[in-house]
């Protein structure tokens, strides 16, 4: 049964007027309502000792910590590659920080259709790379490394965990929200649970605009199962919600983890659907799952 705080939710942003048509002025529209209702949705930002905007090697990034000298969790906004922003994660990224006791650095990377792929990856990468070469500036631990991300941003999460072991500098953890997997949109959830806020056809959109070139859609940097091997990919916390399209791909990539021998906890939030986990004012199961996250990286970083 769909959670009634669901159907609440989805009332909360503001809709583009029937009338709105034109690309450009759509995407800034929903752009722009997705941070209108921030407070509405996620409810006030949590007070911490850090919070602080900070140029991680020419990417946009915010540092949120309770301690020095913390383990490092990188946060990859969701949006479809298109949408999101250090705003819209900034109360789930707050909360993780105060409960792991972990520092969170949350990306602000180029969104597609003005940059596509590999833009956002290559702005991950980035950021990864300036937290190993100036951790110990920003008063943090970057020998503890973990990275994660929602939906879009589990999919390039995972991707660019996957790039740091093929580097040889593999991280320590990831945590995918409700993440993409498979461009091809191919699983039986999107049929199943198509109507409850994501379905197939914008996802199709998403992919397209995200990745044009159809030929890209077949690499390991686009569509993480693609890869050939994912063994040595680090332990893995996956979340996923009964009423999303995408929950059949994030079980199937469980899957995939467990057989190639890489520890994984795999929770299905029941009765929620896609995006619930950061609207942690009005989904009680958002602020169960966000503390599962913290709680896992405490267990595993802080050591």
């Amino acid at each position: 049964m769909l959670n009634p705080q669901v159907t609440a939710a989805a009332g909360l942003r503001a809709r583009p007027p029937a009338g709105l048509t034109e690309p450009s002025a759509l995407l800034a529209f929903v752009r722009q309502a997705m941070e209108d209702a921030n407070d509405a949705e996620c409810g006030p930002a949590l007070p911490l000792p850090v919070v602080v905007d900070v140029d991680a090697g020419g990417v946009p990034a915010r540092l949120y910590a309770t301690q020095v000298d913390a383990p490092v969790f990188v946060y990859v906004h969701g949006g479809g590659w298109c949408y999101g922003s250090i705003e819209t994660v900034d109360r789930a990224c707050r909360r993780i920080a105060d409960r792991s006791g972990c520092a969170v650095l949350s990306v602000g990377y180029r969104l597609a259709p003005e940059h596509v792929f590999p833009a956002a990856l290559d702005d991950v990468e980035t950021v990864l790379a300036y937290v190993r070469k100036s951790g110990a500036e920003l008063g943090v631990d970057p020998s503890r490394l973990a990275i994660g991300g929602d939906s879009a941003g589990g999919q390039l999460a995972t991707v660019a965990a996957r790039r740091q072991r093929d580097a040889g500098t593999p991280l320590d953890l990831q945590v995918l929200i409700y993440p993409a997997i498979d461009p091809m949109t191919a699983s039986e959830s999107y049929d199943e649970v198509g109507s409850y806020g994501l379905d197939r056809a914008s996802m199709k959109v998403a992919w397209e605009t995200y990745a044009p070139d159809p030929m890209t859609r077949f690499t390991p940097d686009v569509a993480p199962l693609a890869a050939a091997d994912l063994a040595g990919l680090p332990p893995t916390l996956i979340i996923t919600a009964e009423y999303d399209a995408l929950r059949d791909e994030g079980a199937d990539y469980a899957d995939a983890l467990l057989s190639a021998g890489v520890p994984v906890v795999h929770t299905r939030y029941l009765g929620v659907n896609h995006g619930f986990a950061r609207k942690l004012a009005v989904i009680d199961d958002a602020r169960v799952a966000t503390d599962q996250v913290a709680s896992y990286l405490r267990a595993a970083l802080r050591f």
